[in-house]
């Protein structure tokens, strides 16, 4: 029998929604900014298999961001990593995805598992008493909720917030408003909003949310929630004297922090480089190319040359390489960007990438490597056109089949952005050398 820690408790709330684009990711990073400035230490997760809006919640909360997914993750994963953030933190947030009881498991689901009270962000646009209709429905629809109470969106007056706080259930709370800022927005593309580091007045934008959100009352603490977990299972450090390279820029952004971790766990040292910017690639034994948005750097990335040539000579030492997504469409001949122009990639694999104009593929993907099992996640605006074979086709947690994984002698290659903590080990097989250690 595993044994349990000794409970941690730390306030905390879980910021949903009725649906999509109602604006949690905002008012997270914005309570994320009011508590921080407050001088607490606040501790902002992630639900689903989301990359873009950690990046702008680590910025907000001045710490990292880690994915909470029941599907990917794992629930001991999770438990872990709420346990571990409530022994440092004086607040807690959990962003949810989709609508509340969208997906199964659904965000729903992660707050009754962990008692995390429920904060509804309801999009008050074109709306009155109704209002008080979709938040009453939110808290009722699944008995045992935690629902703790609902905060209006893109409000128009102090009027219309009336309106909208008057319009709610008795003994509900409310939460306050935020209201219309067009100043404040964070701004989108295609794959969802814009990386942190793109957005160069992001710190004016979330302090100006912080400071809306400061005259609600949302400053109070939440309840606090007993978080317990099992101790972690040791890693062997099997990559120790392993160096990987990591490509991370505006071209290859999207890391889970929690991958790192594992790489560092398994004994890795990690040398960071950017394509972007006209690196080469580091003295290293294997690389990781994660994704990001490579179709929008087309001429500058062809053009470091030095670099390809560098991968391909690294690929034929027998050297590992990880490509994920968009690392993976730029190891292609060509890819063709959304405007139908063409551009001279790595040239590793035969074929080209090409963008579409609608999505292309999204959902929780499982993949039977010959190193072992590994879960991860789908979600692109491209299609592969390759004469390759695929190594290994992934699936769904369903068991229906998903994408095609590549391999070539040690390039293993896929449009799945794997999770590392869902089996270190494998990880450290993918990535070892073909010697073992020095």
């Amino acid at each position: 029998m595993t044994e349990t820690r000794t409970p941690r408790h730390c306030p905390a709330l879980f910021i949903a929604a009725p649906a999509s684009g109602q604006g949690k990711t905002t008012v997270t990073a914005a309570l994320a900014r009011m508590h921080s400035r407050l001088g607490r230490k606040v501790r902002v997760f992630k639900s689903g298999p989301d990359f873009l809006d950690p990046q702008i919640h680590a910025v907000a909360s001045a710490a990292a961001v880690y994915n909470v997914d029941l599907g990917m993750c794992g629930e001991d994963d999770i438990a872990r990593r709420l346990y571990d953030a409530a022994g440092e933190a004086d607040l807690i947030l959990v962003e949810g995805v989709m609508g509340l009881y969208d997906g199964s498991p659904s965000g729903a689901d992660i707050a009754c598992r962990f008692g995390l009270p429920v904060m509804a962000v309801i999009d008050a646009r074109a709306m009155a008493q109704t209002f008080g209709a979709l938040a009453h429905g939110l808290a009722t629809y699944r008995a045992g909720l935690p629902f703790a109470g609902v905060l209006a969106n893109h409000v128009g007056s102090p009027r219309h917030a009336g309106m909208l706080e008057a319009s709610l259930p008795d003994g509900m709370r409310w939460f306050g408003a935020l209201m219309r800022d067009a100043d404040a927005a964070l701004p989108e593309r295609h794959l969802g909003l814009m990386q942190a580091a793109e957005i160069e007045d992001l710190d004016a934008r979330l302090d100006r949310l912080a400071d809306s959100l400061a005259q609600t009352g949302a400053a109070d603490l939440p309840p606090a929630v007993a978080f317990t977990a099992a101790p972690a299972v040791p890693v062997a450090p099997v990559l120790a004297g392993h160096t990987v390279a990591v490509a991370r820029d505006a071209a290859y952004g999207f890391i889970y922090p929690a991958n790192l971790d594992s790489l560092r766990a398994l004994g890795a040292e990690l040398a960071f480089f950017s394509p972007l910017a006209g690196d080469g690639l580091p003295a290293c034994d294997a690389v990781w190319l994660p994704g990001g948005y490579p179709e929008l750097h087309g001429e500058r990335l062809a053009a470091n040359r030095g670099f390809w040539q560098a991968l391909h000579a690294h690929v034929d030492a027998g050297r590992p390489v990880l490509a994920e997504c968009g690392g993976m469409m730029s190891l292609f001949e060509t890819v063709v960007d959304k405007a139908g122009e063409a551009h001279v990639f790595g040239g590793l694999l035969p074929g080209r990438a090409v963008m579409q104009k609608r999505l292309a593929a999204l959902g929780l993907q499982i993949a039977d490597l010959p190193e072992g099992r590994l879960a991860g996640h789908t979600f692109h605006y491209s299609k592969s056109e390759t004469p390759l074979q695929p190594l290994v086709q992934a699936h769904t947690p369903d068991g229906r089949e998903g994408e095609a994984i590549y391999r070539r002698a040690r390039l293993t290659a896929s449009y799945v952005h794997l999770y590392f903590p869902s089996n270190p080990e494998a990880v450290g097989r993918l990535f070892a050398r073909a010697d073992g250690l020095r």
